[in-house]
């Protein structure tokens, strides 16, 4: 009451009334000024304003018509290997000779490729249908390498046409060399299973790796092309690696999603 009183007494002293009510200091006004910009740019960011993000999943470099797995017709030993691993090999070349009740067979590429595995021995005895060779179907040394991402399925519907991609590559020092650069050429909307991812890249062990946290979507990125580069290829660094890439190297993709606009977490 005694301070109520004493306020009271100060306003109404008549050599005080000509004096301006001061609102606030300059060092408020400064703050209150510093404060409706950063609101202001705020709102105009929110509205106009996108987030990037990415997903990383597993990758593979390969050529883009995959691999198949060479099964043989008949039963038998295997009596000669025709063919060496890494060889690149025509339609319908000689790859196993096998010795059945009947005679001699030989088992023969399906399609033009690059001979990835040899799963048969001499003297091993095969039954019908054994896999003896895996084939990355590539016709010249020339063709394209691509890398297929398997992304999880529910981050399929976000990436967009032609989203940039960051590989970095296991057999490949990023610290080095950096990052291989590509972007997306096609999404597959179909989950892949373990035997599908089998059948594409001719190795059963890579299918159940793949799909070990859940059925993939394969992403097929397009790699960026340098006339400057001892691979042929852009990386994030100027030169790259001082060698080629090979197929079936395995690597991790980096993929951009489509941005979202900060309003939209606001809203229902």
């Amino acid at each position: 009451m005694q301070f109520r009183q004493q306020a009271l007494a100060k306003l109404q002293s008549p050599e005080e009334l000509d004096l301006p009510v001061r609102l606030a200091r300059p060092q408020g006004w400064l703050a209150l000024g510093v404060t409706v910009v950063v609101m202001a740019a705020a709102s105009v960011w929110a509205m106009t304003g996108s987030v990037a993000s990415t997903v990383s999943a597993p990758a593979i470099l390969t050529h883009g018509q995959g691999s198949y797995v060479l099964q043989s017709p008949v039963a038998g030993q295997v009596t000669a290997v025709l063919a060496r691993q890494g060889q690149r090999l025509p339609a319908n070349a000689p790859v196993l000779k096998v010795r059945t009740e009947r005679g001699d067979t030989v088992v023969r590429t399906v399609a033009a490729g690059r001979v990835t595995t040899l799963a048969a021995t001499i003297g091993q005895i095969i039954q019908t249908g054994t896999d003896v060779a895996a084939v990355e179907k590539v016709a010249h040394a020339s063709d394209p390498l691509y890398a297929t991402v398997y992304v999880p399925a529910e981050n399929a519907a976000a990436i967009p046409a032609h989203a940039s991609v960051d590989l970095t590559v296991s057999s490949v020092p990023t610290q080095r060399y950096g990052v291989l650069r590509g972007e997306v050429k096609s999404v597959d909307r179909t989950a892949q299973s373990a035997q599908s991812i089998s059948a594409f890249l001719g190795d059963s062990q890579l299918g159940r790796q793949f799909t070990r946290e859940g059925r993939p979507v394969a992403v097929l990125v397009e790699l960026d092309k340098s006339s400057s580069t001892r691979s042929g290829y852009r990386w994030s660094t100027s030169d790259g690696p001082p060698f080629r890439l090979d197929s079936m190297t395995l690597a991790t993709g980096s993929v951009r999603l489509a941005d979202q606009r900060p309003v939209d977490w606001l809203l229902p």
